[in-house]
């Protein structure tokens, strides 16, 4: 008994007259021995009534009574005078912040009583917490960039309306000269009291563009090369002199939050910016003229591909339709950043196929790349791709780049410059649109089963592919 009194973790038990309370422990002690409480209370030398009140926390432990418990019993005093359950308060309470639990607020000393009294409970909670699915997350509310999506779809992207302003300033602007980059600038002199000016990096080291109002000034980044400036001129002209059209067309959609109103005005002044530089009447003329040779109308109108290629997703006027293309960009990851199709679009909204060349044109910068492609419902399209540079960096810094593919159903292809040589009943890439979404078994490109289909396993051979699978 003096060697246990002498102890360590009674000595710390009992020491600064710190009172313990243990009665839930005690009582877990006595019905794990299948005790009851006068066998105990015998065996320790206590009256049933001093044990009563112990288990029922209404008596403290003493020090001579968890001496007798020790002896008697084999045990480790640490067990009655350890920590209260830290490590199971700290999981009961994680297991209240479920989304399921909302309003339920269960105070810490209740998850603290639960711990210690009934331990056995706890546990068998936190397990069958564990062997419930979570709850799918509420998704967030539609936001800004959806709103722009949706505007673009409803319209097919095309506005008529704000297509035939734009061309109307077109007109006027070409009266100044044939540069429209020099006449949108000339126009913002002269009309508004905007001068434009193109600063250095080091000046501008984190925006490509600002109005700055106070100095009426337009400034530019001087990494933008001249297609980029001209279009950015381009911006701002519109968002002034077509405010009033942007805004109808916005409410025309109804749409009413201050922040998606935003969003869809620096969408519309782009294809307003667009359709002003590229106007639809002489852009589609050039188009049908070259076979859509992008090459020849980035040299015509002054324009970068991606500014081209965008245009090219916008030809849907009645009575005067082009090609129906469909266009998007990537980067090296495949994050698709830009998605324009003139109906249901047989591109992914995320992800994609590492067999379709718009995920190799990085490997090749500047080159452009074509291909015939067919999706798993026998569908062909025919394909360009390439990669572009939205802005020029100083040496050694990072060099942002992106790729984009544009195309067309194989049923236009015949009107393209750049189907020449290419069969288009021949042999084409069988693409889809990732592996999750797509059920070609021998794919030897395959990276993943398809979400949903039954796999099969056979330790005895090996396909093409690790995955085996069947839909039914």
């Amino acid at each position: 008994m003096t060697k246990l009194a002498a102890s360590p973790a009674l000595k710390d038990a009992i020491g600064g007259g710190r009172k313990i309370f243990a009665g839930a422990r005690v009582r877990r002690l006595r019905t794990q021995r299948g005790l009851t409480q006068t066998r105990m209370a015998h065996d320790l030398g206590v009256s049933v009534s001093y044990l009563n009140l112990i288990e029922r926390d209404q008596r403290p432990l003493s020090a001579s009574f968890l001496v007798k418990l020790a002896e008697h019993y084999d045990l480790d005093v640490r067990s009655l005078t350890g920590d209260d359950g830290g490590e199971l308060v700290e999981d009961l309470s994680k297991l209240f912040t479920d989304p399921r639990l909302i309003g339920i607020d269960v105070p810490r000393a209740e998850l603290k009583d639960l711990a210690v009294r009934a331990p056995a409970i706890a546990h068998a909670l936190l397990r069958l917490a564990a062997a419930t699915p979570p709850v799918a997350p509420i998704p967030p509310p539609p936001g800004p960039l959806a709103a722009v999506a949706t505007l673009i779809d409803a319209a097919g992207n095309y506005f008529p309306l704000l297509d035939e302003s734009c061309e109307r300033l077109a007109d006027e602007l070409r009266l100044s000269g044939p540069d429209l980059n020099a006449a949108v600038v000339d126009r913002l002199r002269s009309r508004h009291a905007i001068t434009v000016r193109a600063l250095p990096m080091e000046v501008l080291p984190n925006q490509l563009r600002r109005l700055d109002l106070h100095a009426r000034q337009l400034i530019l980044s001087e990494s933008l090369d001249a297609a980029s400036r001209g279009f950015a001129a381009a911006v701002q002209l519109v968002l002034i002199e077509l405010k009033a059209q942007i805004a109808d067309t916005i409410a025309a959609a109804g749409i009413t939050d201050p922040l998606e109103q935003r969003a869809c005005t620096v969408a519309l002044g782009k294809y307003a910016a667009a359709a002003t530089l590229m106007p639809y009447g002489r852009f589609l003329s050039a188009c049908e003229a070259t076979g859509y040779d992008v090459e020849l109308l980035q040299a015509r109108f002054g324009r970068g591909l991606e500014q081209v290629a965008h245009r090219l997703t916008t030809l849907h006027r009645p009575g005067a339709r082009g090609v129906p293309f469909f266009f998007l960009r990537l980067d090296r990851a495949g994050t698709i950043s830009k998605r324009f199709a003139p109906g249901p679009s047989p591109l992914p909204l995320t992800g994609g196929c590492a067999l379709w060349h718009v995920y190799h044109a990085f490997d090749r910068p500047g080159e452009i790349r074509r291909q015939l492609v067919e999706l798993e419902d026998g569908k062909r399209f025919l394909t360009l791709a390439r990669t572009v540079r939205p802005a020029a960096m100083p040496w050694g810094g990072a060099r942002p780049s992106f790729a984009i593919g544009i195309g067309c159903d194989i049923a236009h292809a015949g009107a393209l410059a750049w189907s020449s040589g290419i069969e288009l009943n021949g042999q084409a890439a069988p693409i889809g649109p990732g592996c999750a979404a797509c059920h070609r078994a021998a794919c030897r490109q395959r990276g993943q089963p398809p979400a949903g289909a039954h796999l099969a396993f056979d330790e005895r051979q090996r396909g093409l592919t690790p995955f085996r699978f069947t839909d039914d």
